[in-house]
């Protein structure tokens, strides 16, 4: 019942699977060492390695219970001497990295380099070569089995048999292979063949870090380098042909170090949370231009201050208490002490870290507000401390299984500040680790009070029995709420509101991971709207994704595109700039079709030469044109029959950036080529603004529309709205997940849904108000607190919007009511924040002039529609906090 094992076992992610490898090969080993001297007790270590291999194809986690297995093995069948306990730590290393190193990436490498070497070289057929490889594989490990098995050499066999059963493990992963050779709807990066899986293995797409020795954040860049070769399989040839190379960047040695932690220039936000940890060493530098200038290089202190702060205290061990201590919320914490932070429930303990606890505004506490009053941590110290005097040698093997899946984990990742989402998740083994200790704290306690009153049978009942009330039970009840999954089914219902009212074969863009894998998961596993097709604007960066819209998916026709598929290539068409040309006899836009011609042309007077000899395709224009053709929009469901008179001839706009990356690109020539045959939406019309115009996006329920009729009630980065359309769906044709029901919990996930949500409500409702049409307005309000009721859903900023539409509906009492609930809620923030001084003092500071003005915002709103019994009560609460402020 720890926070973050639960959390994986009740996702559909890797860490649960991975979790339960990890326990197994642990319970594997103490098997073998209960028949370590048996005839067939290796027979274990054959079952560990297989078990290995298997993981190896979920999570690579369980590799790190090796070091452990090793001194299991050592303890076991050697006499313990120091030299030998150090020759094991260094052996366990050096099996870690050969798995880690060698077997996983290189097993797959050297396939890619005989596929290579066949290929390219020798010119045989595509897998000729992987072939080859995997049957001197195969021929060599049983030369191998049969040598060692003649030669009567018992720990050579058993290191050959070792590698196979990895390796027969590992051999899970061709089902990936299989799986995209089949060509399924969704393959992610297609993994056909050696070359891209090994790019698969390696996680190219996310990029690389440093550990052992790299660059400061703000290390001046000296040159860029071609690092490895980039592989396309060219069909057409029969060949690989090199497309590109991997960048190596070389940077000024002089902001270098050792054990780099403050390394991370991706975003401007990692950088300002590095400067609050550095105090710096002025060194001038040469800029390229010749110019000089100073930079404040990290010490070396700096560097260490930030793993320990952060790495250490903010991303592990403030997890481990989540776990054993209690929990704080389940908001993302970036360090304030509003979110994510463990509690104990002990108040002089929270007090002290975080300020008066009991103060946390409602809005901050939800169900994932878990108190276990330290009990857990407590009991699992008095494990280590009476496992440590039991039996050394075995706390040393579970503190190594401890070590390696918590801290040595930290020191890997080396995490960049500000991280997208809590990572808790990472660091279940070293949980499952402690708990362990736990489990012996339990025996601790019946053995000290057995030595006060006597060895009575009754004694271990007792103590196990409170134990189990005063540790499981109490975190089991305080996590059951917000772990309990039951009855929900947000995910699900969400995807079907983005799918539902979509025309026929129509397009949907999506953004991110949250809302394209819920509406790919009801295709494929439920059938449901498997007539349209979902497209996620950022993978469509990728050249394997822009090749699978080109096919039919269910009974989705493949997406129109004018330029040639290899175009879209690994290597080809990755950015393409903005270089004006004049186009005679043209004049304003130019139609989009053409642009895309331009880009797809062979031509050499369409191409931008680079120094190094090379050329690239660029664009043009940037003021761009469609021409509309209105039967087809209304024949294909495009735009609806009653709308036609407000078609336009053409749909004109600017994109907004001086580049278009492969994604912009796939995008505008499927635009482009689509000639008004399919519908199209999008999930966030924002996805789109810099290469596309929103002025021609209506909402439409969930999703924004595509018509070539310009928005009446155009908003900036929001689009239109179809206001009667949405209002029949949003009223009648859409489900949350039971997300009312008391029973059922909302997340920090389905808060984030929930916001978006709202303001398809509040786009809706506010132009039916403006229309007119006040008493539909009222009722979608209404609907919306129905659904998600405040006392689930705290109101915040965007309440705001409700009480003007209540108020233009001439539903006063509902208005002022809201009011009240929001005073309430900013009542709480100021006195929670003006209770902090020191070092928030500052950060609260601007806080607490957020919520005065939202509280002006109220009265001024207030004040407008003559509800001077609710402005008073703002302003003398507002006057009361004042002099609370000055006091």
């Amino acid at each position: 019942f720890s926070d973050s094992f639960w959390f994986s076992a009740v996702e559909g992610e890797v860490y649960a699977m991975s979790s339960f490898f990890t326990a197994l090969v642990f319970w594997a080993i103490l098997k073998w060492e209960e028949e370590a001297h048996d005839k067939y007790s290796y027979r274990w270590l054959i079952f560990i390695a297989y078990l290995v291999g298997l993981s190896i194809g979920v999570h690579l986690l369980n590799l790190l219970a090796i070091p452990a297995i090793a001194y299991v093995y050592y303890y076991k069948k050697y006499e313990t001497t120091n030299k030998g306990v150090i020759k094991t730590g260094i052996i366990s290393i050096l099996i870690l990295a050969v798995v880690m190193y060698i077997i996983v990436p290189w097993v797959v490498k050297m396939s890619t380099l005989f596929e290579l070497f066949f290929v390219n070289n020798i010119g045989l057929p595509f897998n000729s070569g992987t072939f080859v490889y995997f049957a001197a594989l195969i021929a060599l490990m049983i030369w191998g089995i049969r040598y060692s098995h003649r030669k009567k050499k018992v720990v050579l066999n058993t290191i050959v048999l070792g590698f196979i059963f990895i390796l027969i493990g590992y051999s899970s992963f061709f089902m990936l292979i299989i799986r995209s050779n089949a060509d399924v709807p969704i393959d992610e990066n297609s993994p056909e063949e050696a070359i891209s899986m090994l790019s698969y293995l390696n996680r190219e797409q996310y990029g690389s870090w440093p550990l052992i020795h790299g660059a400061y954040y703000n290390a001046p860049l000296i040159e860029q380098n071609d690092g490895a070769p980039i592989y396309f399989k060219d069909k057409k040839i029969g060949k690989y042909t090199i497309v590109g190379h991997q960048v190596e960047n070389v940077y000024d040695p002089k902001f270098t170090a050792i054990f780099p932690r403050l390394w991370s220039n991706r975003e401007q936000r990692h950088i300002d949370k590095y400067k609050q940890y550095v105090t710096g060493k002025p060194i001038r530098v040469t800029k390229p231009d010749g110019s000089s200038e100073v930079l404040m290089k990290p010490t070396f202190a700096d560097n260490v201050s930030f793993f320990f702060s952060y790495q250490v205290g903010h991303m592990y061990l403030r997890y481990f208490m989540w776990n054993f201590a209690g929990r704080q919320n389940d908001i993302e914490s970036q360090g304030d002490p509003m979110n994510g932070n463990w509690i104990s429930g002990i108040g002089f303990i929270d007090n002290y870290r975080l300020g008066n606890i009991k103060n946390l505004p409602d809005a901050y506490k939800n169900d994932a507000t878990n108190k276990f009053y330290l009990l857990p941590l407590i009991l699992g110290l008095i494990g280590v401390f009476f496992h440590f005097l039991r039996n050394s040698k075995d706390t040393w093997i579970v503190f190594l299984l401890f070590f390696m899946t918590g801290l040595a984990i930290v020191i890997y990742l080396n995490q960049f500040p500000n991280q997208p989402r809590e990572r808790d998740y990472a660091f279940a083994g070293s949980f499952y680790a402690f708990a362990i200790w736990i489990g012996l704290g339990v025996l601790a306690i019946t053995e000290y009070i057995s030595k006060f009153i006597g060895d009575k049978k009754f004694i271990p009942v007792i103590v196990t029995g409170a134990c189990l009330i005063l540790v499981p039970g109490i975190m089991a009840s305080q996590g059951w709420d917000d772990h309990d999954r039951s009855g929900k089914y947000a995910a699900r219902d969400f995807a079907k509101n983005y799918l539902g009212s979509l025309e026929p074969n129509a397009v949907i863009y999506t953004v991110g991971d949250n809302d394209t894998f819920p509406l790919w998961y009801i295709q494929e596993v439920e059938g449901f709207r498997t007539d349209t097709r979902v497209v996620n604007y950022m993978l469509s960066g990728s050249e394997w994704y822009v090749l699978q819209l080109g096919k039919k998916a269910y009974e989705s026709d493949p997406l129109p595109f004018g330029i040639d598929p290899e175009k879209y290539d690994k290597g080809q068409n990755q950015y393409i700039p903005y270089v004006p040309v004049e186009f005679r006899a043209v004049e304003g836009a130019i139609e989009l079709k053409s642009i895309i011609d331009f880009i797809k042309s062979d031509d050499k007077r369409t191409k931008l030469p680079l120094r190094s000899g090379e050329s690239i395709n660029f664009f043009p224009s940037k003021n761009v044109k469609i021409t509309v053709d209105s039967a087809a929009c209304v024949d294909n469901g495009i735009v609806p029959r009653e709308l036609a008179h407000l078609i336009v001839p053409e749909i004109t706009w600017k994109i907004r950036q001086n580049t278009l990356y492969k994604n912009d690109l796939a995008f505008l020539d499927f635009m482009a080529n689509n000639d008004w045959t399919r519908p199209i939406y999008f999930t966030n019309p924002v996805s789109v603004k810099q290469v596309f115009s929103d002025e021609y996006l209506h909402l439409e329920g969930m999703a924004y529309r595509f018509m070539p009729i310009k928005a009446k009630d155009y908003r900036d980065g929001l689009g239109g709205v179809l206001a009667d359309e949405s209002y029949d769906i949003l009223m009648n044709k859409t489900q949350w997940g039971n997300l009312n029901d008391p029973k059922v919990t909302v997340d920090r996930q389905s808060i984030i849904n929930i916001s978006i949500a709202t303001q398809s409500f509040i786009g809706v409702a506010r132009v039916l108000a403006e229309k007119g049409e006040t008493e539909k307005a009222r009722k979608l309000v209404d609907r919306r607190f129905e659904v998600f009721p405040v006392d689930k859903v705290p109101v915040d900023y965007s309440s705001l919007s409700f009480v003007q539409i209540y108020y233009e509906a001439g539903a006063m009492k509902e208005g002022n009511d809201l009011i009240r609930l929001i005073i309430k809620r900013y009542s709480q923030e100021i006195d929670y924040f003006i209770s902090f001084d020191g070092r928030w003092g500052q950060v609260f500071d601007q806080e607490v002039s957020q919520s005065f003005a939202i509280l002006q915002q109220l009265s001024k709103m207030a004040a407008a529609f003559g509800q001077k019994n609710i402005v008073q009560e703002i302003n003398n609460f507002a006057t009361e906090k004042i002099k609370e402020l000055k006091n």
